[in-house]
């Protein structure tokens, strides 16, 4: 063995294998996060929707009174 070379010991690969996995759950934890993130895009959508479907039943109901009351 050459002085350039590192001698790898067990606490060293330990770290190394810990930092791997770190990375790799937290790479998972992002996925998590922006699959999550889509489902609650969606979720906001249709909630919009039924809102506005709501509202549009509420002013076609005021809007039939009022022409069933000029009429």
């Amino acid at each position: 063995m050459s002085s350039g070379e590192m001698f790898e010991c067990g606490p060293s690969l330990r770290i190394e294998a810990q930092e791997r996995l770190t990375a790799l759950q937290f790479a998972q934890l992002n996925t998590q996060l922006g699959k999550i993130e889509e489902m609650m895009e969606r979720l906001e959508r249709r909630l919009w929707l039924t809102v506005y479907g709501v509202v549009g039943v509420i002013l076609a109901q005021a809007f039939e009174s009022i022409l069933t009351g000029t009429v």
